[in-house]
């Protein structure tokens, strides 16, 4: 909790119990679904939670924007970004359905009421988002080919609706997007070693 705070300074008393709480809860839950490798667990707030917090360094949503989590697993990166910006809307979503009723059972034990979940796989979505996040789902070019048609045109923030993937680069078989990637070094909003070579990295809409 306190790797939370030393980043982030103007969290609410409501945010401090929250993210507090969520560490006891993934603990506890953990036990009964794997939900987080049991050798990782005890990085959680390092590698689950702040690493998640990353996007908040990127972009502060606008309140009322909505945000598709495709491929949550535990509820990485939306439930840490829920707590983060609780005026915005987040629909988290996973093929696996005992991680989904986990997730949900976590969100109304923090009292997140801007969280909603989906049980279901990639290519039944439906909707459109202003922007998609996931993580380590698949190479960030099939994730796009998955998404692409999910996302508004409209564009209410700072930055473009699109998408934002912490993944490798290295994964992508579509060389063609590489130089429409935008990276973000994650190394430069926390100095822990974990970091060090691992971004996120930005697609705006109009390049899918």
């Amino acid at each position: 909790m306190n790797l939370i705070l030393k980043y982030f300074l103007d969290l609410t008393d409501v945010q401090k119990v929250q993210f507090e709480k969520a560490g006891k809860l993934y603990l506890e839950w953990n036990e009964k679904v794997n939900l987080i490798s049991r050798k990782d667990i005890e990085n959680l707030y390092e590698r689950h939670i702040l690493n998640a917090l990353a996007i908040a360094k990127i972009i502060n949503f606008k309140s009322g924007t909505l945000v598709l989590d495709l491929g949550t697993g535990g509820g990485f990166p939306g439930i840490p970004l829920a707590i983060f910006f609780p005026e915005v809307n987040f629909v988290l979503v996973d093929s696996i359905g005992k991680k989904i009723k986990v997730i949900q059972e976590i969100a109304k034990e923090l009292g997140l009421t801007n969280i909603e979940t989906k049980n279901i796989r990639g290519e039944e979505l439906n909707g459109k988002f202003d922007f998609v996040v996931g993580r380590a789902v698949c190479s960030l070019d099939k994730f796009s080919e998955m998404v692409k048609g999910n996302l508004k045109s409209k564009n209410e923030n700072e930055i473009e609706n699109g998408i934002f993937y912490f993944g490798e680069i290295s994964n992508i078989q579509d060389k063609n997007i590489l130089d429409k990637i935008e990276e973000y070094k994650i190394e430069g909003y926390f100095s822990e070693e974990y970091f060090v070579d691992r971004k996120v990295l930005y697609l705006n809409r109009r390049n899918l």
